[in-house]
């Protein structure tokens, strides 16, 4: 039992806390995608994100593309794409860099395991599986997990 926390919480380590926030961001902006612009106070709420800095990783999103923003009474924060179409690992990658794996460098000239690295190999299976897993799953995908988890059923009316 010990052993299976210890291994999830060595999984969410692997993202930063700033990444999760923009993580969740996104994801409530993909809950209310079509339906106008969400204030920064509602987003923060919501997913329980610091305001301030909420505002902040925003602020960036804004300038990948993939967020917009509305000034005015009616204004806030909404996603320039479809859910469908951003996946986690965009979100990822433009927050904390590309998916690493380790923390050793198999190729520095000065270390202890220049050259034949026997482990280089495995971390790097472990950083594509990481990126896969995270590029193959779209904020769509969440949004439906979400969707199937609550029971939700669409109805559909002409």
């Amino acid at each position: 039992m010990i052993t299976k926390s210890i291994n999830k919480m060595r999984i969410y380590m692997l993202v930063s806390q700033k990444t999760q926030y923009a993580l969740r961001a996104v994801f409530e902006l993909a809950r209310h995608y079509g339906k106008g612009p969400i204030k920064v106070g509602d987003i923060a709420q919501a997913q329980a994100i610091p305001p301030r800095f909420l505002e902040v990783i925003l602020h960036q999103l804004k300038r990948t593309g993939l967020v917009d923003s509305r000034r005015g009474n009616e204004g806030g924060f909404l996603l320039t794409r479809p859910p469908a179409q951003i996946a986690v690992g965009e979100v990822i990658e433009f927050v904390q860099g590309p998916v690493g794996g380790i923390q050793e460098n198999p190729s520095d000239e000065n270390g202890p395991f220049h050259g034949d690295y026997v482990f280089f190999p495995i971390w790097e299976e472990v950083r594509e599986a990481i990126s896969n897993v995270y590029d193959n799953n779209t904020f769509g995908d969440l949004l439906e997990q979400q969707q199937a988890k609550q029971g939700y059923v669409p109805r559909y009316s002409i």
